[in-house]
């Protein structure tokens, strides 16, 4: 029997999932975030070791098991660059004392973004689109030939669109100018004062300015709009037909660019931004099939760890 690890490696944790050649998931660990861009190679190498140190202990596994392949799907991975440096993170995971065996060739450690393993996870194979939208947004695709396409992922100054982040900054862009009388008025002006607890809407100022927010702060602020939007509010809702405009848009160039108009395919919905209230996963789902009705949009079966652990797997039976 075939054992492989699958990671997920992301800005906020990493997840290791320890499977068999059945596709069963023997253990699962979590740990710290492994951007390795953000946080650098050694708290990166570090948080790995430990999701997969605690994958191991939950398999309650008595013998060290022998591993036969190895998935990273990390967050900020995507340039060859990035791919060595990973690998000879690999190259120090085999020579520390982890509870297993690392029995790994070349073409059994597989290194990839983690939209790739989003999309395999969630999915439950290989072809398919992943629409990822939460803090930022991306949309990846994958054939049955193996061709990829990406679309966005260009972070929150350069792209993003889509996303909370954007939606969260369309919202309080809104709010200011209903408040200017530019705008028509609009619920979220009391909306998010209410929420950050201000006398004034002027006092945004000082909660994005002079606190510093970052990117996820911000981001984070996306369900007032979704659930302006979900209360009837006329501007947050055009906010949130924008967004799902611009994914919509984002998906149909993925499908053009490596499938055909009548291709029979899933697209599977990662993110916060798919949780809300306001409907927005049934307004996608809804213009993306009037375009290719023969696509199906579902959320996700399994998680990117899984997807990853997939891809190890694949790689023991070619």
């Amino acid at each position: 029997m075939s054992y492989v690890l699958g990671i997920d490696g992301g800005g906020s944790k990493t997840v290791c999932v320890l499977m068999d050649d059945l596709r069963q998931v023997l253990g699962r660990g979590e740990a710290g975030p492994s951007n390795y861009q953000s946080i650098g190679i050694k708290v990166t190498l570090q948080s790995i070791q430990s999701a997969i140190h605690n994958a191991v202990e939950t398999a309650r596994i008595t013998n060290n098991v022998k591993i036969d392949a190895i998935c990273l799907g990390l967050a900020g991975v995507g340039r060859t660059a990035d791919i060595e440096v990973v690998k000879a993170l690999v190259q120090d995971l085999q020579n520390n004392k982890l509870p297993i065996i690392l029995a790994l060739q070349p073409a059994n450690i597989l290194i990839c973004n983690d939209a790739l393993i989003a999309l395999v996870g969630g999915i439950g194979q290989h072809v398919g689109i992943v629409v990822a939208a939460g803090t930022g947004s991306i949309v990846f695709g994958r054939n049955h030939q193996g061709h990829t396409k990406r679309v966005g992922g260009w972070g929150y100054i350069l792209g993003d669109e889509g996303s909370a982040y954007k939606i969260a900054i369309a919202g309080m862009n809104a709010a200011l100018k209903s408040y200017d009388g530019r705008e028509i008025s609009t619920s979220l002006l009391e909306d998010f004062k209410q929420h950050l607890d201000l006398e004034s809407i002027e006092d945004l100022i000082e909660v994005v300015y002079r606190r510093e927010w970052g990117v996820k702060q911000i981001a984070a602020l996306a369900p007032i709009v979704d659930f302006a939007a979900a209360s009837g509010d006329i501007v947050a809702n055009i906010i949130i037909d924008d967004a799902v405009k611009e994914l919509v848009k984002a998906t149909s160039t993925v499908i053009d660019a490596i499938f055909t108009a009548d291709s029979v395919l899933e697209i599977v919905t990662t993110g916060s931004v798919w949780r809300g209230k306001c409907k927005i996963h049934e307004r996608f789902a809804a213009s993306i099939m009037k375009k290719f009705p023969e696509v199906k949009v579902i959320f996700p079966r399994y998680e990117p760890a899984y997807g990853a652990g997939l891809l190890a797997l694949q790689t023991t039976q070619i």
